[in-house]
Parts: C-alpha cells; structure tokens; sequence
C-alpha cells in the first residue's frame, strides 16, 4: 500500500513552460537549456512533441508545460496555438490595432469565431466548456485586438 501513494505522489522538481514550433523540437535552446539543468531525457522530449504534434502545421507556435519530476522522469502537456495566433491567421494580419476599440484592422465572420473555437474546445482547460461560451471569449479577445467581427465577410 504504501509503494502505490509513492508512485502517486512523485516529487516535482520544476514545472516548465515553453512555446515552442510544431514538429520542430530539437535539444536546441529554448528546449535544451531549460530541460538540461534538470537533467531530463531531451532526445525523448523531443521525439515524444514532434510526434504530439505532427498533425498541425511547421512553425505553429505550440504551448507546452512540462513537468519534471525528482527522479529525471517528466510528463508534459501540449496546448494549440493561442486565441490571437488564430484570430491573426485568420485574419491574414500580422498584428492587431494600435488602437482598439477606435481603429479596426479588418474584419472576420462568425463562421471563422466558430472554426476557433471547435479546435479549442479540444484543449484540456476548455473541453468541458460550452462553445458558445469559447466563442464570446474569442470574440472579445478579436475585439480588443481592433479585429471587427461580422455576420457574413462581404
């Protein structure tokens, strides 16, 4: 009994979060650096992210926080890109408005709130979310990027 409550409750060493690219993981800073001074298996990283994130596009920025254990052992979570990263792309912007809420960038549709919110929703935070709830968060965060939100794009 009690070699199963110390499995359960491994000592954390650190706990690390990254941006980094889809599918271009490499033992490189920024991952070497802050997985090697905790002395954590950065080939296995690697391989273990690149082959997570293999379905999204080369140089998505991917969220990732790793936990690294006492033991060198680490477990991690990949997130999607951020709300902004995909309102910008789908945009077709580089960056939002200097001046939310007095001058608008452009435009986007409901129907493209909608599609960001459907690959959100498969995050682990918002997956018992309603999406509808994700779409006003979506259109908030447009807004105060000066990102104009339409029913129909003309």
């Amino acid at each position: 009994m009690a070699a199963a409550k110390e499995i359960l409750t491994r000592p954390i060493a650190a706990t690390i979060r990254l941006t980094v690219p889809a599918g271009a993981a490499k033992p490189a800073p920024p991952v070497g650096p802050a997985l090697g001074q905790y002395r954590l298996n950065l080939m296995a990283f690697c391989k273990d992210f690149n082959a997570r994130t293999q379905k999204y596009k080369p140089d998505t920025p991917m969220s990732v926080t790793i936990t690294a254990y006492k033991d060198n052992s680490f477990d991690f979570t990949v997130k999607s890109p951020t709300v902004s990263w995909y309102i910008k792309k789908a945009a077709g912007v580089v960056k939002g408005s200097t001046r939310p809420g007095h001058l608008n960038v452009t435009t986007l549709s409901v129907r493209h709130v909608y599609e960001i919110a459907k690959v959100k929703q498969t995050d682990p935070f918002c997956q018992y979310m309603p999406l509808e709830s994700i779409c006003k968060s979506i259109i908030g965060t447009a807004q105060s990027m000066g990102i104009k939100i339409v029913k129909d794009l003309e």
